[in-house]
Protein backbone atom coordinates (compact mmCIF):
# COMPACT_ATOMS: atom_id res chain seq x y z
CA UNK A 1 0.00 0.00 0.00
CA UNK A 2 1.13 3.26 -0.72
CA UNK A 3 2.13 5.73 1.98
CA UNK A 4 0.07 8.58 2.14
CA UNK A 5 0.93 12.37 1.55
CA UNK A 6 -0.58 14.69 3.85
CA UNK A 7 -0.77 18.89 3.17
CA UNK A 8 0.88 20.36 5.91
CA UNK A 9 -0.96 23.26 8.36
CA UNK A 10 0.11 26.46 7.03
CA UNK A 11 -1.19 29.84 8.64
CA UNK A 12 -3.36 31.59 5.85
CA UNK A 13 -2.33 29.21 3.20
CA UNK A 14 -3.72 25.59 4.52
CA UNK A 15 -7.50 27.18 3.18
CA UNK A 16 -10.35 25.48 1.45
CA UNK A 17 -9.44 27.73 -1.45
CA UNK A 18 -6.33 25.55 -1.47
CA UNK A 19 -7.92 22.11 -1.09
CA UNK A 20 -10.18 22.80 -4.18
CA UNK A 21 -7.19 23.97 -6.41
CA UNK A 22 -4.93 20.91 -5.34
CA UNK A 23 -8.41 18.84 -5.51
CA UNK A 24 -8.20 19.61 -9.16
CA UNK A 25 -5.49 18.05 -9.80
CA UNK A 26 -6.11 14.84 -8.23
CA UNK A 27 -5.91 15.63 -4.59
CA UNK A 28 -3.82 14.33 -1.63
CA UNK A 29 -4.74 11.40 0.98
CA UNK A 30 -5.15 14.32 3.65
CA UNK A 31 -5.29 17.15 4.23
CA UNK A 32 -4.46 19.33 7.19
CA UNK A 33 -6.09 23.22 8.06
CA UNK A 34 -4.02 25.83 9.35
CA UNK A 35 -3.97 26.11 12.68
CA UNK A 36 -7.49 26.96 14.47
CA UNK A 37 -7.34 29.18 17.55
CA UNK A 38 -9.20 27.14 20.12
CA UNK A 39 -9.63 30.16 22.01
CA UNK A 40 -11.51 32.01 18.96
CA UNK A 41 -13.55 28.77 18.41
CA UNK A 42 -15.20 27.88 21.56
CA UNK A 43 -15.86 31.86 22.09
CA UNK A 44 -17.71 32.06 18.43
CA UNK A 45 -15.10 34.29 16.75
CA UNK A 46 -16.72 35.96 13.48
CA UNK A 47 -13.97 34.45 11.27
CA UNK A 48 -14.14 30.30 12.17
CA UNK A 49 -16.89 29.07 10.40
CA UNK A 50 -14.34 29.80 7.26
CA UNK A 51 -11.73 28.16 9.58
CA UNK A 52 -13.41 25.03 10.52
CA UNK A 53 -15.11 24.41 6.71
CA UNK A 54 -13.61 21.31 5.81
CA UNK A 55 -14.72 21.01 2.11
CA UNK A 56 -14.26 19.70 -0.78
CA UNK A 57 -13.77 16.96 1.16
CA UNK A 58 -14.43 16.70 4.86
CA UNK A 59 -13.08 13.14 5.34
CA UNK A 60 -9.53 14.01 4.34
CA UNK A 61 -9.35 16.71 6.24
CA UNK A 62 -7.68 17.28 9.81
CA UNK A 63 -8.43 19.79 12.10
CA UNK A 64 -5.61 21.52 13.58
CA UNK A 65 -5.84 23.29 16.98
CA UNK A 66 -3.81 25.55 18.96
CA UNK A 67 -3.19 27.39 21.80
CA UNK A 68 -2.21 27.42 25.25
CA UNK A 69 -4.60 26.33 27.72
CA UNK A 70 -5.85 22.73 28.13
CA UNK A 71 -9.51 23.45 28.93
CA UNK A 72 -9.84 25.77 25.66
CA UNK A 73 -8.39 23.23 23.61
CA UNK A 74 -10.37 20.19 25.13
CA UNK A 75 -13.46 22.18 24.63
CA UNK A 76 -12.76 22.64 20.97
CA UNK A 77 -11.30 19.68 20.44
CA UNK A 78 -15.51 18.17 21.89
CA UNK A 79 -17.04 20.87 19.14
CA UNK A 80 -14.97 19.40 16.07
CA UNK A 81 -15.63 15.85 16.91
CA UNK A 82 -19.06 16.36 16.34
CA UNK A 83 -18.15 17.45 12.79
CA UNK A 84 -17.42 14.71 9.50
CA UNK A 85 -13.14 15.02 9.38
CA UNK A 86 -10.70 12.14 9.46
CA UNK A 87 -8.95 13.45 12.71
CA UNK A 88 -7.89 16.63 15.11
CA UNK A 89 -4.11 17.65 15.00
CA UNK A 90 -2.33 19.68 17.86
CA UNK A 91 0.17 22.04 17.14
CA UNK A 92 3.24 21.82 19.12
CA UNK A 93 5.39 22.55 16.81
CA UNK A 94 4.77 26.46 15.80
CA UNK A 95 7.62 28.35 16.35
CA UNK A 96 6.33 32.19 15.05
CA UNK A 97 7.48 34.03 18.24
CA UNK A 98 4.10 35.67 19.00
CA UNK A 99 2.78 32.14 19.11
CA UNK A 100 5.22 31.05 21.53
CA UNK A 101 5.04 34.07 23.82
CA UNK A 102 1.63 32.85 24.77
CA UNK A 103 2.65 29.13 25.37
CA UNK A 104 1.29 27.96 22.45
CA UNK A 105 2.76 25.88 19.24
CA UNK A 106 6.23 24.49 20.40
CA UNK A 107 6.42 25.72 23.61
CA UNK A 108 4.32 22.86 24.70
CA UNK A 109 7.63 20.62 23.85
CA UNK A 110 9.32 22.21 26.93
CA UNK A 111 7.02 20.92 29.53
CA UNK A 112 6.79 16.91 28.81
CA UNK A 113 4.51 16.56 32.15
CA UNK A 114 2.07 19.78 30.68
CA UNK A 115 1.98 18.32 27.64
CA UNK A 116 0.57 14.56 28.72
CA UNK A 117 -1.58 16.45 30.83
CA UNK A 118 -2.97 18.04 27.58
CA UNK A 119 -3.59 14.95 25.63
CA UNK A 120 -5.05 13.08 28.82
CA UNK A 121 -7.59 16.08 29.30
CA UNK A 122 -8.13 16.46 25.57
CA UNK A 123 -8.21 12.09 24.92
CA UNK A 124 -11.90 11.64 26.33
CA UNK A 125 -13.15 14.49 24.13
CA UNK A 126 -12.70 13.24 20.67
CA UNK A 127 -13.53 10.27 18.78
CA UNK A 128 -11.75 10.85 16.61
CA UNK A 129 -7.82 10.31 15.80
CA UNK A 130 -6.02 12.04 17.79
CA UNK A 131 -2.52 13.41 16.51
CA UNK A 132 0.66 15.67 17.14
CA UNK A 133 2.58 17.88 15.28
CA UNK A 134 6.00 18.83 16.57
CA UNK A 135 9.49 20.12 15.71
CA UNK A 136 12.48 18.60 17.20
CA UNK A 137 11.97 20.54 20.80
CA UNK A 138 14.06 23.48 22.05
CA UNK A 139 17.12 21.47 21.06
CA UNK A 140 18.52 18.42 18.85
CA UNK A 141 18.19 15.52 21.45
CA UNK A 142 16.85 12.73 19.83
CA UNK A 143 16.31 10.82 23.84
CA UNK A 144 14.51 14.12 24.79
CA UNK A 145 12.47 13.39 21.32
CA UNK A 146 11.58 10.01 22.23
CA UNK A 147 10.62 10.40 25.98
CA UNK A 148 8.67 13.62 25.21
CA UNK A 149 6.55 11.37 22.38
CA UNK A 150 6.47 8.29 24.37
CA UNK A 151 4.55 10.22 27.30
CA UNK A 152 1.94 11.58 24.39
CA UNK A 153 1.43 8.39 23.26
CA UNK A 154 1.24 7.04 26.40
CA UNK A 155 -1.71 9.34 27.23
CA UNK A 156 -3.85 8.20 23.61
CA UNK A 157 -2.22 10.32 20.69
CA UNK A 158 -2.67 8.17 17.44
CA UNK A 159 -0.36 9.76 15.13
CA UNK A 160 2.15 12.08 15.42
CA UNK A 161 3.64 14.38 12.30
CA UNK A 162 7.89 15.01 13.45
CA UNK A 163 9.12 18.83 11.17
CA UNK A 164 12.70 18.04 11.66
CA UNK A 165 13.87 21.52 13.03
CA UNK A 166 14.71 22.43 16.39
CA UNK A 167 12.54 26.10 17.82
CA UNK A 168 15.70 28.45 16.60
CA UNK A 169 16.11 27.04 13.44
CA UNK A 170 12.66 28.07 11.83
CA UNK A 171 13.83 27.19 8.44
CA UNK A 172 17.14 27.96 8.38
CA UNK A 173 18.87 24.60 8.10
CA UNK A 174 18.08 21.42 6.41
CA UNK A 175 15.25 18.94 8.04
CA UNK A 176 17.29 16.24 9.64
CA UNK A 177 14.59 13.07 8.47
CA UNK A 178 17.47 10.81 10.45
CA UNK A 179 15.26 11.77 13.38
CA UNK A 180 12.24 10.68 11.33
CA UNK A 181 13.32 7.41 11.66
CA UNK A 182 14.58 7.32 15.21
CA UNK A 183 10.96 8.48 16.40
CA UNK A 184 9.13 5.82 14.32
CA UNK A 185 11.31 3.37 15.53
CA UNK A 186 10.95 4.20 19.03
CA UNK A 187 6.73 4.38 18.97
CA UNK A 188 4.27 2.27 18.22
CA UNK A 189 2.07 4.70 16.65
CA UNK A 190 2.54 5.85 13.02
CA UNK A 191 5.09 8.86 12.59
CA UNK A 192 5.04 11.31 9.21
CA UNK A 193 7.74 13.30 8.17
CA UNK A 194 7.75 17.04 6.93
CA UNK A 195 10.25 19.49 5.41
CA UNK A 196 12.39 19.93 3.08
CA UNK A 197 10.63 17.45 0.27
CA UNK A 198 11.83 19.38 -3.24
CA UNK A 199 10.25 17.67 -6.35
CA UNK A 200 8.44 14.38 -6.88
CA UNK A 201 10.82 12.41 -7.20
CA UNK A 202 12.56 13.43 -3.49
CA UNK A 203 8.61 12.76 -2.31
CA UNK A 204 8.61 9.83 -3.47
CA UNK A 205 12.03 8.74 -1.85
CA UNK A 206 11.11 10.21 1.48
CA UNK A 207 8.19 7.83 1.36
CA UNK A 208 10.60 4.73 0.51
CA UNK A 209 11.95 5.74 3.60
CA UNK A 210 11.99 5.14 7.40
CA UNK A 211 8.59 7.08 7.64
CA UNK A 212 4.65 6.12 7.88
CA UNK A 213 3.30 9.28 5.70
CA UNK A 214 5.22 12.31 4.06
CA UNK A 215 3.63 15.79 4.60
CA UNK A 216 4.25 18.49 2.40
CA UNK A 217 3.82 22.17 2.61
CA UNK A 218 5.82 25.29 1.00
CA UNK A 219 6.31 22.69 -2.62
CA UNK A 220 2.40 22.18 -2.39
CA UNK A 221 2.04 25.66 -2.92
CA UNK A 222 4.56 26.42 -5.55
CA UNK A 223 3.31 23.13 -7.12
CA UNK A 224 -0.25 22.14 -6.85
CA UNK A 225 0.13 19.10 -9.06
CA UNK A 226 3.40 17.76 -6.60
CA UNK A 227 0.45 14.61 -5.30
CA UNK A 228 -0.59 13.81 -8.60
CA UNK A 229 2.56 13.87 -10.41
CA UNK A 230 4.03 11.77 -7.60
CA UNK A 231 1.87 8.82 -7.63
CA UNK A 232 1.80 8.76 -11.40
CA UNK A 233 6.35 8.71 -11.31
CA UNK A 234 5.09 5.58 -8.64
CA UNK A 235 2.42 4.25 -10.55
CA UNK A 236 5.21 4.24 -13.86
CA UNK A 237 7.87 2.37 -11.06
CA UNK A 238 5.32 -0.52 -10.61
CA UNK A 239 5.00 -3.33 -13.29
CA UNK A 240 1.69 -4.62 -12.47
CA UNK A 241 0.55 -0.91 -12.15
CA UNK A 242 1.89 0.80 -15.11
CA UNK A 243 0.56 3.67 -16.94
CA UNK A 244 1.09 5.45 -19.94
CA UNK A 245 3.99 8.47 -19.36
CA UNK A 246 2.17 10.51 -20.67
CA UNK A 247 3.53 14.35 -21.22
CA UNK A 248 0.79 16.70 -19.36
CA UNK A 249 1.32 20.41 -19.88
CA UNK A 250 0.58 22.59 -16.61
CA UNK A 251 -0.79 25.71 -17.43
CA UNK A 252 0.09 28.21 -15.33
CA UNK A 253 -2.26 31.20 -15.79
CA UNK A 254 -4.96 29.19 -15.72
CA UNK A 255 -4.06 28.16 -12.44
CA UNK A 256 -2.92 31.01 -10.68
CA UNK A 257 -6.59 32.53 -11.93
CA UNK A 258 -8.45 29.57 -10.80
CA UNK A 259 -6.64 30.20 -7.60
CA UNK A 260 -8.21 34.04 -7.39
CA UNK A 261 -11.22 31.97 -8.07
CA UNK A 262 -11.45 30.12 -5.44
CA UNK A 263 -9.90 32.85 -3.00
CA UNK A 264 -12.90 34.77 -3.92
CA UNK A 265 -15.69 32.19 -3.52
CA UNK A 266 -14.49 30.30 -0.06
CA UNK A 267 -12.81 33.31 2.12
CA UNK A 268 -14.11 36.51 3.27
CA UNK A 269 -12.95 39.69 2.21
CA UNK A 270 -11.01 40.44 4.79
CA UNK A 271 -8.83 37.57 3.91
CA UNK A 272 -8.07 37.59 0.16
CA UNK A 273 -5.04 39.82 -0.04
CA UNK A 274 -3.14 38.67 2.65
CA UNK A 275 -3.71 35.02 2.23
CA UNK A 276 -3.09 35.88 -2.29
CA UNK A 277 0.25 37.18 -1.53
CA UNK A 278 1.36 34.59 0.57
CA UNK A 279 -0.17 31.49 -1.60
CA UNK A 280 2.06 34.03 -4.75
CA UNK A 281 5.25 34.13 -2.69
CA UNK A 282 5.61 30.79 -3.13
CA UNK A 283 3.54 30.07 -6.82
CA UNK A 284 5.56 33.00 -8.41
CA UNK A 285 8.68 30.82 -7.79
CA UNK A 286 7.42 29.23 -11.32
CA UNK A 287 8.50 32.07 -13.37
CA UNK A 288 11.42 34.25 -14.17
CA UNK A 289 10.52 37.36 -13.59
CA UNK A 290 8.95 35.53 -10.10
CA UNK A 291 10.00 38.62 -7.92
CA UNK A 292 9.21 41.06 -10.15
CA UNK A 293 5.57 39.48 -10.08
CA UNK A 294 5.69 39.09 -6.16
CA UNK A 295 6.05 42.95 -6.26
CA UNK A 296 3.50 43.96 -8.24
CA UNK A 297 0.98 41.69 -6.61
CA UNK A 298 2.48 43.38 -3.15
CA UNK A 299 1.11 46.87 -4.35
CA UNK A 300 -2.38 45.43 -4.99
CA UNK A 301 -5.44 45.47 -2.87
CA UNK A 302 -7.83 43.24 -4.13
CA UNK A 303 -8.03 40.29 -6.47
CA UNK A 304 -9.21 42.15 -9.36
CA UNK A 305 -5.53 44.07 -9.31
CA UNK A 306 -4.11 41.03 -8.87
CA UNK A 307 -6.03 39.37 -11.84
CA UNK A 308 -5.06 42.11 -13.79
CA UNK A 309 -0.93 41.65 -13.02
CA UNK A 310 -1.18 38.08 -13.67
CA UNK A 311 -3.03 38.33 -16.92
CA UNK A 312 -0.67 41.07 -18.20
CA UNK A 313 2.74 39.03 -17.40
CA UNK A 314 1.21 36.26 -19.17
CA UNK A 315 0.53 38.21 -22.02
CA UNK A 316 4.04 39.86 -22.24
CA UNK A 317 5.56 36.13 -21.85
CA UNK A 318 3.34 33.85 -23.15
CA UNK A 319 6.53 31.24 -23.59
CA UNK A 320 6.33 31.19 -19.42
CA UNK A 321 2.73 29.87 -19.62
CA UNK A 322 2.77 26.70 -19.63
CA UNK A 323 4.96 23.43 -17.85
CA UNK A 324 5.58 20.03 -17.90
CA UNK A 325 4.86 17.57 -16.05
CA UNK A 326 3.88 14.08 -16.14
CA UNK A 327 0.60 12.79 -14.30
CA UNK A 328 -2.90 11.33 -15.30
CA UNK A 329 -5.99 12.92 -14.10
CA UNK A 330 -7.36 11.85 -10.66
CA UNK A 331 -3.97 9.99 -10.08
CA UNK A 332 -3.00 11.41 -6.56
CA UNK A 333 -4.76 8.90 -4.27
CA UNK A 334 -4.20 5.29 -4.97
Amino acid sequence: MSVPFLLAPMAELSHRALRELIEGFGGCDEYFTEMISAGALIGGGPFEAYYIDAGPCPSRVVYQLAGADAGQIAAAAALLDRRDCAGIDLNMGCAAPAIVRLGAGVRWMADPDKAAALIAQVRPCTRKRLSVKLRLGMEADPDYLVKFCRRLEDEGVDFITLHPRTAREKFRRTARWDFVGVLRRNLHIPVAGNGDVADAADLLRRAAGDCDAVMVGRLALRAPWIFAQARTLEAQRMPAREIPAEPTEINLEETALRFLELLARYQPPEFHISRARRFFGYFCDNLIWGNYVKNLLGRETALAGMERVLTAYFGEHPEERLVSGVFAENSARP
